[in-house]
């Protein structure tokens, strides 16, 4: 789903729409989880895009193990197979290109799969980061960085890393 800035979609509007139009109008601020804004509603009305971002991170939060597990294995991982496929999500598509995953030397793309296998391997779930503002060589500096921690520290890593993401993509909506 795309998130451009659309004059019908106000915080003021968003609180008023039933659940099922409010979980449609949120779709792809968490990467395939309609459950979390679909929890969130019931917090409405909402004053401020910090008070909706708060409120669905504090359905992450309040989440199960297994929920919060599914939610960081809906993300693809960096210029990967669904960027290979070209079946990322537009949000998706958008925010790997802007850090220049699309742009990759052979060599490059080699590293990053490698990294990303590496750290499936290690973690049992892909590597999340916020790509927004990083350059691909960043971003695979992160990776190997982040491949020295332990699982609990990596798992809360990325539910943090994916709040991130997600607080762009609700000002990319509500902007």
């Amino acid at each position: 789903m795309t998130h451009q800035p659309s004059p019908d979609v106000t915080l003021e509007r968003l609180s008023t729409l039933p659940q099922d139009a409010f979980v449609a109008r949120l779709d792809g601020i968490f990467e395939h989880s309609p459950w979390i804004p679909e929890r969130a509603w019931a917090a409405r009305p909402f004053a401020s895009i910090d008070a909706l971002h708060a409120a669905m991170v504090a359905v992450v939060d309040a989440a199960s193990e297994a929920e919060q597990l599914g939610l960081i294995c809906a993300h693809p991982e960096l210029a990967g197979k669904e960027a290979a496929a070209g079946t990322l999500t537009t949000a998706s598509t958008g925010e790997q290109q802007g850090a220049g995953l699309d742009q990759c030397s052979a060599d490059e793309l080699v590293r990053l799969r490698q990294l990303n296998a590496d750290y499936r391997t290690r973690f049992g779930f892909p590597f999340v980061i916020a790509v927004k503002g990083l350059s691909r060589y960043r971003i695979m500096d992160a990776m190997e960085t982040r491949l020295r921690n332990d699982r609990a520290t990596e798992f809360r890593a990325c539910l943090a890393q994916i709040a991130r993401i997600a607080r762009f993509r609700l000002e990319a909506l509500l902007a």
